[in-house]
Order: C-alpha cells, then structure tokens, then sequence
C-alpha cells in the first residue's frame, strides 16, 4: 500500500503529478523543488514576455478530462479569443503556479512543499530521498527533473572560455546584456530555444549580427489556420523508412501538417512497436526533419524570425564546428559548412548553447542522476535519450529488473515514448501515473 509519493521536481511535470494524486484521492505527497520558483520549471519560468506557446491555448489544459480548463481559466481574465490564441508562456506559467497554490491551500495537509536540492535517493521496500539537511521517506519516488542542461559543442572545452563571452545555459539572464551594435553573437543551435534566444536579442535591442549554426541548419516550421479532413483511423505499420513516403504521399493530398498531426494519437504505440535498429536509424536519419515539422512555431513568433532575417541580422549556416579559441576581442570559431571540405573561422564576442537538453546518462553533470546511474538503480535507456523506463512509468535497473517505487516522468522517458515533451502528452502521462499509484487504476476494469 502507497501512503506517501516523494515527487523530485516541481516542474510542469512534477506539479501535475503532485495534483493528479489529489485529485485521485491518492497518498500524501511531498514535491521537492530546488529552484525559488516552483510550478513552472524552464519553459515557463524563464521565459520573457515575449516568448509565447507554441501551441493553441485549446491544447494546453492541464488535465485531460478537462481539456477546456485553460482556456476557462484565460476567458475568466478576459483574454478574446482564447481558444485559437497562442498565448504569453509567462502566463501559462502563471496559470500552472496558480494550480499549485490552490492545491496546497486545498491539500489538508496531503501536499507538501519542501525546498532544497535532493543529492541522493536509495529504493527497495520504500525509499529514502536525501537532501542536503534532512532525509524524507516515502513509499514511492517520482523523478520530474525536467530538461537537463544542453550538449558542449564539438570542440569546445568550456572552462577554458570567459562566462562573459560563452553561455552554456541559454536561460542565463545575462545571455542579452552587455552587447554593442557592432558585435556578433553566434547561437550554436537552430531550434526553438535558438528561436526564443534571438528573440530575447531583438526584444532587448540587439542590432549586432546574429549567426545561428547547426549541422542541418534546419529551422522550425510555422503553425497555419485548423482546417478539417478525414484522419487516418488506425496505426501505420509501417518501418520508419516506408513511413516516411507513406507521409509524403498523405501531405500531397491534406498537407504536410494535417500529414504530421494526424499521427499523434499514434506516436507513442508506433515508436514502442519500433524496432531498436528502426528508432535507431530514425534518430539518426529523421529525427531533425521530424523535429522541425512536429514541434512548430506561432505564426507571429515565425513572422518575428523572418524578419530578422530579411533585415540581414540573422544568418542561418548548416555546418560543424571544429575549434574555438578565447582572444581579447572575442572568440575566434571555426567550422565546416555542411557539403564543403574547406573550414573558416568567425569571431564572435558571444556564444550562446542552444543545442538542446541532454538526455544521455553517461554524459550528465546532474549529481543525483550521476548517482542513481552509477549504483545501477537506473540506466539510460538503448538510444542515450534520458532515462530507461517500462510502459507504466517504471525505472529500470542496470540488471534489466523495474523498481516498483521508482518511477519517472517527463522528458527524460523520451527513450520509451518518443513523444514525451509537449503538455498533451506529459498530462496524459502524469494522469495515468497518479491513477496507477492511487490505485486508480483499477477503476473502470484496467486491472480486471
């Protein structure tokens, strides 16, 4: 019997978990937050005010047997149009902060809500989750670390470059300041964080030059107007190669979103049905294109882009890096464009990491997880995307066996879902974990 759920992170998906207990008449919980800000995380609580949702307030509730709450929530403030709006992060991360408060006001005492940094955890028959001034022990432990920190660029070794000239956390308020008309910046990644960096850039008044380089150069696609068509019923079995055609063909015909968007109710069965050489060759083959066209812009966010990049400030270069190396005046790169043998060099006087967050275990520099690793409690799942989990949320241990009081949530299970990282499908996910530890589950025959 579950009485008490450590939640690690109180993130997006941390908080959620924490009130889908509540809300599933489940055990105590306790969410532990390291941040000063707890119910937003990264994506919410650095953002700046002109970075918005990339997706419809009508997608963004956060519960789903209550798919029109947000949007409830916005038109009880008086936002028009709240449903086709795509609206301020900062406000999504008020509305997700609100949640939390009223579930902690409302709790009697079931919720609680511990500040401070979780350096350890041990599992077996309950667990124990060390902080760095006390011991909680629960029955259970949800880890909700979110995003970690981006790749290190090839080539690049950061302790032997300034803090001033090189971020490797593009959330780093200082990433904007200090910066003349006449310096470059350049982003090391084409993304969506690449995209809310250079927006932060141009909202402060940045006139210098911006390049952004990736090893495709490939930048995220705009959302269009909803239209309507006859969706596909049943999951494509298909390899990824043959499904990559079989989309194709589909976008000819509806359109290359409506092609994308039709399969998302089967996304997650198709990657857990995949092969490991087949998701192995999508990661290496597909994956980028798939990014891009999955995981879209607003079309204000994207008109934002394309104007910077008609006014010449934003370079956009498919490429490699090979070297950098600190002078006084800046930081001398050089990189390989894509198809070409012949490097060159550029000097920029600011460096921002937009690679996007590691998942590798054997590569983090998170210390509990580098622990919990290292002890064989969990692994990194086969394609090095985050942690190994099985289909309900379970770690797995480095001898291949689930620890029943050790689950995982979030970005970090991206090895066994694939799609893990946008609010419909962490709300699903942290949903059908709550029910599981609330014993839940078993309501409405899942367990007859």
């Amino acid at each position: 019997m579950i009485d008490h759920v450590a939640i690690i992170g109180a993130g997006f998906s941390g908080t959620l978990q924490a009130i889908n207990l509540l809300r599933h008449d489940g055990p105590r919980a306790t969410l532990i937050e390291r941040a000063p800000v707890a119910g937003t995380g990264l994506a919410y609580g650095a953002a700046h005010p002109s970075h918005v949702l990339n997706v419809r307030a009508a997608n963004m509730s956060a519960f789903p047997d209550d798919p029109g709450h947000f949007v409830h929530w916005l038109e009880a403030r008086g936002v028009p149009d709240a449903a086709t709006a795509f609206i301020p992060r900062v406000t999504f991360g008020e509305y997700l902060r609100e949640l939390l408060e009223n579930a902690l006001r409302t709790s009697n005492g079931r919720l609680t809500l511990v500040r401070g940094e979780v350096v350890d955890l041990e599992a077996g028959d309950g667990v124990r989750v060390q902080l760095k001034d006390r011991v909680i022990e629960a029955d259970a432990a949800v880890l909700a670390v979110g995003n970690l920190p981006p790749h290190t660029p090839p080539g690049l070794d950061p302790d032997l470059l300034s803090p001033a000239r090189y971020k490797g956390d593009p959330w780093d308020p200082s990433v904007p300041e200090n910066l003349s008309g006449d310096d470059t910046v350049l982003v090391i990644g084409t993304g969506l964080t690449m995209v809310d960096v250079v927006l932060l850039l141009d909202a402060r008044g940045f006139r210098g030059k911006i390049v952004a380089l990736s090893r495709r150069g490939l930048l995220p696609r705009p959302h269009a107007a909803g239209s309507n068509w006859q969706k596909i019923v049943e999951r494509p079995a298909l390899a990824a190669s043959d499904l990559l055609h079989a989309v194709r063909r589909r976008g000819s015909v509806i359109g290359w979103r409506n092609a994308v968007d039709e399969l998302r109710p089967f996304t997650q069965s198709m990657w857990g049905n995949a092969s490991e050489d087949e998701r192995a060759r999508f990661l290496r083959h597909l994956r980028p294109w798939w990014d891009v066209h999955r995981h879209r812009l607003a079309p204000e966010v994207h008109a934002r882009l394309q104007a910077i990049i008609d006014r010449g400030q934003l370079e956009v270069i498919a490429g490699k890096t090979l070297g950098f190396e600190e002078q006084a005046d800046g930081i001398e790169v050089a990189f390989r464009r894509r198809g070409q043998d012949a490097s060159e060099t550029l000097l920029a006087q600011r460096i921002v990491n937009c690679t996007g967050p590691l998942g590798d275990l054997e590569r983090t520099e998170e210390p509990l997880l580098q622990r919990l690793a290292a002890r064989g409690l969990i692994r990194p799942d086969a394609g090095h995307l985050g942690i190994d989990v099985d289909n309900q949320g379970q770690t797995i241990a480095a001898d291949g066996s689930p620890n029943r009081d050790l689950y995982a949530l979030g970005p970090m299970t991206r090895g066994a879902f694939w799609e893990i990282v946008a609010v419909p499908d962490i709300r699903t996910q942290t949903w059908n974990v709550a029910r599981r530890l609330s014993n839940a589950h078993w309501v409405g025959g899942e367990g007859l």
